[in-house]
This record gives structure tokens, sequence and C-alpha cells, in this order.
């Protein structure tokens, strides 16, 4: 598993395998792997001391509740946090110490963080390496120059199929029926992306019994648990949703521009990374699509869609909100290729964006480098109603691919927003004269003109009867648009919007 057999290159290291391996071969003492995976790690642990270190030091493993265990599996030994370093100090053989959760003790005890100082002098060169594994990354700033950080991110594609062969040739000689053929174990994998390898196993524990079988058609039930694992954390919500371009009414330009990209994106593994797309930036009147258009774009690329809710991370409910973000923002990072969606984005990183010591400022700076240097098999899609709140930086060429304005629709896009809706619903536009609402639903959103139409239709099934021209005109009198309300607001908008961002629609013609 930590080890991926290429056919043309013969044997690759994992990810992860190489990231320990650096720290390893640099000789570090004190090593911090933030990792919740402690039995990810330990295998690691294991084939480092077998293959990489000559001398092939012991691996032994401590925690709070379980003692020092020593590698020959023997009995025990209950000891306390200083107790364990003291026992290292004094072990004349070179060997490998795995310390559980040892994050707690290095900030609560000066006496721990000595004896860590310490042991970083003695164990220097000595085939003595000191591994501490935690999900939470603390490390005390007196020991910010001696402990080696390590982030153990969720595992990579190849180590997946790895695993999961693994996994398979485990279920198959229980007498299930699986396929390992390498197209239904890479699909697997990419269902997969993301998740831990106990969750992994977790799922495909799942779709076994579900199935009954693990082949091409549990795929379905990897992707079911890795909705439900995802969405667990609050931070990143997994969008199903079957939205199609055809589903969004008018927007022209932004349909064109999404098509054309496509090709690219489809394509990003053989281009220059300047040439493979990044994302676009959609701003507009609320109820105009937006975020229809966000989940159409998923489906125009063929790809899963996930949103981070910037509400989630200023909660509290995950800790700090810029470690919250980063996190959010690596997770999405090990599930691409995928549509990432910063919905409302102004209202996450705006505020105090120019002073770096607040929350608000370290996340602003850290967003502007993850979108020079992400991962570029991620797409990400922001949303928001007023980009006048956001700092140039945010919108300056190079970020984001485009910036689209999504304006009030047009006479001829408000009709076919009317036509999609009632087909979506079973009926037959044809027969209903819908160019007679044209002048009746000026200024109107695309949510407004859905409105419309459920009001109707709620009437009409009141009434046990068929939808006539009458009933959509009698609902649509009673709407009063937004942009008639909040008409301040939305001539700010698009005003703001006439030349700084490409328009997804024509303008309309005055007749």
């Amino acid at each position: 598993m930590l080890f991926i057999m290429n056919p043309e290159k013969g044997i690759e290291e994992s990810r992860a395998y190489g990231a320990l391996k650096e720290m390893f071969q640099g000789g570090r003492p004190l090593i911090f792997v933030c990792t919740p995976e402690e039995g990810r790690v330990r295998m690691l642990l294991q084939d480092m001391a077998g293959r990489l270190l000559s001398n092939r030091p012991p691996v032994w493993s401590w925690s709070l509740t379980s003692g020092l265990q020593p590698p020959d599996g023997g009995s025990a030994e209950m000891l306390s946090p200083a107790a364990v370093l003291d026992f290292i100090a004094a072990h004349q053989a070179p060997g490998i110490f795995h310390l559980k959760d040892f994050h707690q003790f290095m900030c609560d005890d000066a006496g721990v963080r000595r004896k860590l100082r310490d042991l970083y002098e003695l164990c220097l060169d000595s085939g003595k390496f000191i591994v501490m594994t935690s999900p939470l990354r603390l490390i005390p700033e007196e020991l910010n120059r001696q402990v080696a950080l390590v982030e153990l991110h969720a595992p990579g594609l190849e180590e997946l199929t790895d695993f999961i062969r693994m996994e398979a040739d485990r279920i198959s000689l229980q007498g299930f029926a699986v396929d390992t053929s390498d197209p239904v174990l890479f699909a697997m994998a990419r269902a997969l992306q993301g998740l831990t390898l106990d969750e992994s196993r977790h799922a495909l524990r799942r779709a076994l019994a579900v199935r009954g079988s693990l082949d091409a058609d549990a795929i379905v039930s990897l992707i079911d648990e890795k909705k439900l694992i995802v969405n667990r954390t609050g931070l990143i919500q997994y969008i199903a949703d079957s939205t199609q371009l055809e589903h969004v009414g008018g927007l022209e330009y932004l349909k064109a521009w999404l098509l054309e990209r496509r090709k690219l994106f489809m394509e990003r593994d053989s281009l220059s990374v300047e040439i493979v797309p990044k994302g676009l930036l959609i701003m507009g009147v609320s109820g105009c699509g937006k975020s229809l258009s966000v989940k159409a774009i998923a489906s125009c690329f063929s790809l899963p869609l996930y949103r981070i809710e910037m509400s989630e991370v200023f909660s509290g409910r995950h800790g700090n909100p810029d470690a919250a973000f980063v996190e959010a923002c690596r997770t999405v990072e090990s599930v691409a290729p995928a549509v990432v969606w910063f919905d409302e984005i102004e209202m996450g990183l705006t505020g105090q964006t120019g002073e770096s010591g607040t929350s608000l400022g370290r996340i602003f700076a850290f967003f502007l480098t993850w979108m020079q240097e992400k991962t570029r098999g991620l797409f990400v899609a922001a949303t928001a109603n007023r980009i006048d709140l956001l700092p140039a930086e945010m919108i300056r060429k190079g970020r984001f691919d485009e910036v689209f304005f999504i304006d009030l629709p047009t006479e001829e896009e408000r009709i076919e927003v009317f036509q999609i809706h009632l087909q979506k619903r079973g009926i037959d536009p044809k027969e209903l004269q819908l160019h007679r609402l044209k002048k009746i639903t000026h200024g109107w959103t695309g949510a407004e003109i859905e409105q419309c139409v459920v009001s109707a239709l709620t009437q009409v099934r009141l009434q046990d009867r068929t939808l006539r021209f009458e009933d959509l005109h009698h609902a649509a009198i009673s709407v009063i648009p937004l942009s008639k309300t909040m008409r301040e607001q939305v001539d700010h908008i698009r005003s703001w919007a006439y030349d700084r961002a490409v328009r997804a629609s024509p303008r309309e013609t005055k007749s």
C-alpha cells in the first residue's frame, strides 16, 4: 500500500511515504505528524524501518491508555508521558518511537517540553526517531525549531487504488464477487478520494452489504457513503444535483464560455498549468440564477460539486477559523477533480482584509495564495451578490479566469425561464401564450418567475383542473419584484457591474 506498482515505471512511493521519508533522510529526531490516521502512520513507520533505514530499527508505540508497547508484541508497560521520554533517552539501541496524542502533554507540561528539547540533542545521529501523532496541529513555540511538522493529507488516488486492491483480495477470499479490473478499481478509488483509509474501508463494507458484490454497480453506494462523511464535517457540503446547462434559462455568453473551457479542463493533464481553467466568479442580482449556474457547471464538466460553508468556518464550532478554512480547502483539493463552490464569498472574505493579524485577514491572504497554487483538477466557482465589497486583489485577472455578471433576464430569457419551469413540472408551454407575459414580468428575476409558476399550479391543483394562461397572469399581477422593493440596491449592483464584469447574456434591445 505504501509502494504502488506502475506497469511503466515499476515501484513508486506513495505521497504519504515520500513526505515521511524526507524527514528520516534528513535525520530529524523529532517529527510531528498531523493526522487522525494512527494506523496508517504505524504502517508507514514499519515500512520505513524495513525499507529505508539500513539498521532496521524496531517500532515502539505509546499512548496514555495503552502504555509503551514493545515491537515484539509483548506486555505493555504503563508509563507517564515524562517517563516514556526518560525510557527513550536511556534506550541504547536505534528505534522509532510512535507517541500518540502527545500534543496535549507538550503544551501543558513544561517538564515534557524540556525533556523533548534534551532528546533532540541526544537522539541526533543516534538512529532514534520520535514520531508524535495528533489530529490537531499543536506545537509549543519553544519546540518550533526542533520539531519537524508533517501534515498527512488524505490518501492519493494511487494509494487508494492499491488499498482497494488489497481489500478486494480479502473480500474475494470470503466468497464475494469482486471485480478487480483496473478500470473498476480506478473508478472506485476516484469515488473514495478525500476519505481516510479507515473511512474507505467502511465505505467498501457498506457497498458490499448493499450490493452483495464489489463491482462497478457498487460505486453509487461508495459515493453515498462519501457524501455522508463529507457532509458530517459541516464545513463542506456535497451537492448532489442533476442540473444541466439546458435547465438554465438565457445566459448565452456564460454557457458558451463554459462549453469552450470544458474541453481545456478535460485535457488539463496534457496542458501547461496557465492554460488550465481555474475558476470563475459570478455576481448578480439575487434570484437571477447564480447558484443554478454553479450546479450546471458541475454537470457540464462531469464533476462532483462541493460547497464550502463560510458561515460554518466562522461559527467557532470547528475551532480556529483560520485552521478550519485551510482544512476545508485542503480537503476539497484531496477530492479533486471537482468543482468547489464558495457561496456569497463577499460575506466570508471581506471586512478587515488589510489587517493580517485578524482571522479575516489571514484567511483572505491564504485564499489568494491558494487560488494561485491549488491543484489543476479543482475548478472554483464563487458567487457574490455584492462584488463591489470584494477588494481589488480578489477580482484581478489571474485569480479567476473570468468575472461574469448575471443581470435581470431579458424578455426572451424570461419566456425561456417560464418554459423551463413548466416543462420541469410536466406541462407543455406551447398553448399558454407565454409571450403575453413579457411586459407584466419586466424586472423580474428567475426565482420570481418560478414562484409565479408554483403559485399558479397550486391554485389549479386545488380546483382540480388544467393550467391556463389566465392562471399565470393572475399569479403574476400579485408579484412585486425585488427590482422594485430593493430598487436602490439592485440599481447599484447593476451600475457597478456595467463596465466592470463580463455579461452572462446579451443586453436587452429596446424596441
